[in-house]
């Protein structure tokens, strides 16, 4: 067999690889035989009729590959231990040639890394967003959501719930037809239509009205995108929205475990801050594998970023799924093609993997582990917050399987907390304190 090694790069191998012209003859031979067996030749028993018979009746395109599918993997891992490669997945292979009988096969290559200089890396923390004012807007959204409505002899003014008769139509196909259809007036709503809400300001309880609504070249739903619809309403209510107000009671009803308003107000800035800190913590640790990416070298061959963007496809796949629909269904209506959506997702997918990669290597750069008590302390912790069934869970977290996932989670968080010192500017006191 002849093997060569025309080029490496991408961290792929490329290889030509000639197999003996006796070891083709033999692969030949041995798929006339086991094709025979299945072959129903006239005259003969099945398995029973000689090569030059079955050379008459059978294809010789599907012998030659049968024969070359059976000699490949033989081949292939011999090329392998000559060339000294240690392939991470499978190969892409075609037939080059078929007489002589040469394969040509694209041989991922594992990634390799190099960490620069990474214990000179900075990056700025941002401060956390002030969450006063936010307190206030929560408050007031909570008021909305047990507000009542009560019916009003006024006419129609934005933010009223309206209770009408609708008939419309898109282009003389039916649009949006519905009796006692309960509908508020939000400015600048695009639903049903651009402008819809402020069409009805102004009416009064069992009037009539009809107009036309032009909707925009650029609207979402493209079907809609520059036509005219045309509405009929009929009002037959007007409710105005009245608000509860902010007593200790109405606080208690919102958060039982609480018994005021300040208590209330205190619950509130307290997750908001948790969640302004956790997003200055996110985005730190961002610019911090960014930064560690930067004075890095990472290569890894296209096949990973085609895994990566199977998983990707298949978590939103699942998540459809979740949400009672099908991937075929939401690239339908998104009109793209599963190969357009890799082809966007392409480019996160290389992030992805180059993050992934330098995170590994920093963890073996900075011999990172995690021990058997480690994870047990992480285990009790979620048994701790869980309400029920906590023996159950304690079994289904402390399998094989469970605690392997729990020890690459826990390095991971090491990893990145390291990474967090050394990008904060302590990583040379932490240096030192190691020695």
């Amino acid at each position: 067999m002849k093997v060569t090694r025309e080029k490496t790069e991408n961290r792929q191998a490329f290889l030509t690889i000639e197999p003996d012209r006796e070891e083709v003859d033999a692969s030949i031979a041995e798929a006339y035989e086991h094709m025979g067996k299945k072959a129903n030749i006239p005259g003969f028993r099945k398995g029973k009729a000689p090569r030059a018979v079955l050379e008459r009746f059978l294809d010789k395109t599907s012998v030659l590959e049968h024969a070359l599918g059976h000699l490949w993997p033989e081949v292939y891992e011999r090329a392998l231990k000559e060339e000294n490669i240690e392939p991470i997945a499978e190969p892409h292979v075609h037939i080059e040639s078929t007489d002589p009988v040469i394969f040509k096969a694209e041989v991922p290559l594992p990634p390799v890394v190099e960490l620069g200089d990474y214990h000179g890396i900075s990056v700025s923390a941002e401060e956390p967003e002030a969450v006063d004012e936010q307190v206030d807007k929560i408050m007031e959204e909570l008021r909305h959501e047990r507000a009542t409505w009560e019916p009003v002899e006024r006419p129609l003014a934005l933010d009223d719930l309206a209770i009408f008769d609708i008939e419309s139509s898109v282009g003389g196909e039916p649009f949006v037809n519905q009796k006692d259809a309960q509908y508020q007036l939000a400015s600048d709503s695009p639903f049903p239509a651009p402008g819809f809400a402020e069409q009805l300001v102004g009416m009064n309880k069992n009037e009539e009205k009809e107009f036309t609504i032009q909707f925009p070249d650029d609207y979402a739903t493209s079907e809609l995108a520059g036509k005219e619809a045309s509405f009929k309403v009929k009002l037959s209510e007007i409710k105005q929205e009245v608000l509860p107000e902010l007593t200790d009671e109405l606080a208690k009803e919102i958060i039982p475990d609480i018994d005021s308003v300040a208590a209330l107000r205190e619950r509130i800035f307290t997750n908001l801050k948790r969640h302004a800190e956790e997003r200055v913590r996110r985005a730190f640790e961002e610019k911090a594998v960014q930064a560690l990416v930067d004075v890095s070298t990472v290569e890894f061959p296209p096949t990973i970023v085609e895994f990566e963007i199977d998983h990707m496809i298949q978590d939103q796949a699942r998540q459809l799924r979740m949400d009672g629909r099908s991937l075929e269904e939401y690239l339908q209506r998104i009109n793209k093609t599963e190969d357009e959506v890799r082809e966007e997702l392409r480019p996160l997918a290389a992030t992805r993997i180059t993050s992934a990669l330098v995170l590994n290597k920093l963890t073996e750069a900075e011999n990172i582990s995690v021990e058997n008590p480690e994870i047990d302390a992480e285990i009790e912790a979620i048994i701790e917050s869980a309400t029920d069934r906590k023996e159950d869970l304690r079994r289904g977290l402390n399998t094989e399987t469970s605690r392997t996932s729990m020890r690459r989670m826990l390095v991971t968080r090491k990893t990145m907390a390291r990474l967090a010192e050394l990008a904060g500017g302590k990583g040379n006191e932490k240096k030192e304190e190691d020695k």
